[in-house]
């Protein structure tokens, strides 16, 4: 059974950068064709996907967030990483990592998540 299980700060202050990471057991971050993907869900609104990386390496960014994202993995520990830069409360949101099938269904659908991790942007 595939499970991925976010880490990281629950509380980050504005201006500085949020660094994520998305461990993976069960399965690996390198099988074709997965990608791995970062959503988030901010209060009351809906889930935004944030970007990907997929099973050789190559990442996808949304283009609202591309300036401020990266997203990179450690394939010896079956991880992958999100940092967002120069956070603002609007980045206050729910913080999930999924398996998405994009490359092999041609359009975004999750098949795991992760159970969340609250972020606050607080000073």
């Amino acid at each position: 059974q595939l499970q991925l299980q976010e880490s990281g700060p629950g509380l980050v202050k504005p201006s500085q950068m949020l660094h994520l990471t998305c461990t993976v057991s069960g399965g690996t971050i390198t099988t074709s064709y997965y990608a791995w993907s970062w959503v988030r869900q901010p209060p009351g609104k809906g889930r935004e996907w944030m970007g990907a990386i997929s099973y050789d390496g190559t990442t996808f960014y949304s283009p609202a967030l591309k300036s401020r994202t990266s997203i990179s993995r450690d394939t010896s520990k079956n991880q992958f990483s999100l940092q967002l830069r120069s956070v603002t409360p609007e980045d206050t949101a729910v913080y999930y990592c999924a398996r998405d099938l994009f490359l092999m269904v041609g359009q975004r659908e999750y098949d795991y998540w992760g159970q969340g991790t609250q972020v606050t942007v607080s000073s």
